[in-house]
C-alpha cells in the first residue's frame, strides 16, 4: 500500500538516550507508533502543547513530507542511492532555542555538511513528489511569505528550503510569552545534558504518513556510505 505522504528526516537512533527522552516529551515514540507517559507541565495541558509534533515524531525536516508521484518503491530508492553517495558527519551539540515562539533543539554551530545534506535531500527525490494542489499552496499563506520563500514553494513545495532552511527538533506548538516562561525551563530541564553532546549524522530516516491525518512514523533508516 503506498502512503499517503513520506518525508526524509534526521532523527536519533533508537539506541540514543535522546530518542527515549525526547519522545516521551512529545508523547509518542515515531518508531513504534506508541503512546508514551509524558511528564507534567506546571499550568498548562503538555498534550495539547506538545500535539502537533507529535503527529510528526521526534525529527529534524530534510526533505519536507510530501505525495508520490511515483510510487513508494522509486522514492526510496532514490533515497538509498543518496545515501549511498553521501558521507556520514558530526552533528553539533544541541540546544533548546525559541524558533519564531515554538520550542526546538537547534544546533548551537554552524554545520556546513548539514545544510549540504538538506539540500541534497530536497532536490534527490523531487522527481519524486506530486505537485503541490491550489489546496496545499493556499495553506502555507503565500502572501504572507518573502518573494524567496514563494520562489520555493512553487519550485519544491515548500518555502523553507535552501537559504530558508533551519535545522530544528520541534518540541512544541507556538506559545505566548507566558508560556514560554513554562516550558522553555520545564523541557530544558526535562532533556537535561542529552541535547548537548556531538553525535554522529549517519542515516536518513525515511518517515511515512499512512493516510490523511494519521501520525507519521518511520518506516526505514537508510545508512549513509558515502
Amino acid at each position: 500500500m503506498t502512503p499517503h505522504r513520506i518525508a526524509l528526516y534526521w532523527a536519533p537512533e533508537e539506541s540514543d538516550a535522546l530518542h527515549g527522552r525526547a519522545s516521551t516529551w512529545l508523547g509518542r515514540d515515531a518508531v513504534s507508533g506508541a503512546a508514551l507517559d509524558q511528564p507534567g507541565l506546571p499550568g498548562l495541558d503538555i498534550a495539547e502543547v506538545t500535539a502537533d509534533p507529535r503527529s510528526y515524531g521526534l525529527h529534524a525536516t530534510l526533505k519536507p513530507p510530501f505525495r508520490l508521484a511515483n510510487g513508494y518503491a522509486a522514492a526510496r530508492d532514490a533515497t538509498a542511492a543518496l545515501a549511498a553517495r553521501t558521507a556520514s558527519f558530526d552533528l553539533p551539540p544541541l540546544a533548546v532555542f525559541d524558533l519564531d515562539g515554538f520550542l526546538a533543539l537547534r544546533e548551537t554551530a554552524p554545520c556546513p555538511a548539514l545544510h549540504a545534506f538538506a539540500d541534497a535531500c530536497v532536490e534527490a527525490v523531487d522527481d519524486h513528489r506530486a505537485p503541490s494542489t491550489e489546496a496545499e499552496i493556499a495553506r502555507r499563506r503565500p502572501e504572507r511569505l518573502s518573494a524567496e520563500q514563494r520562489e520555493n514553494l512553487t519550485r519544491w513545495g515548500y518555502p523553507y528550503v535552501f537559504g530558508e532552511w533551519r535545522f530544528h527538533v520541534t518540541l512544541s506548538r507556538r506559545l505566548s510569552a507566558e508560556e514560554k516562561a513554562v516550558v522553555m525551563p520545564a523541557v530544558t530541564d526535562y532533556l537535561g545534558d542529552l541535547p548537548g553532546v556531538t553525535r554522529r549524522v549517519s542515516a536518513i530516516s525515511l518517515f511515512v504518513q499512512p493516510a490523511p491525518g494519521a501520525p507519521f512514523t518511520i518506516a526505514e533508516r537508510l545508512p549513509l556510505r558515502g
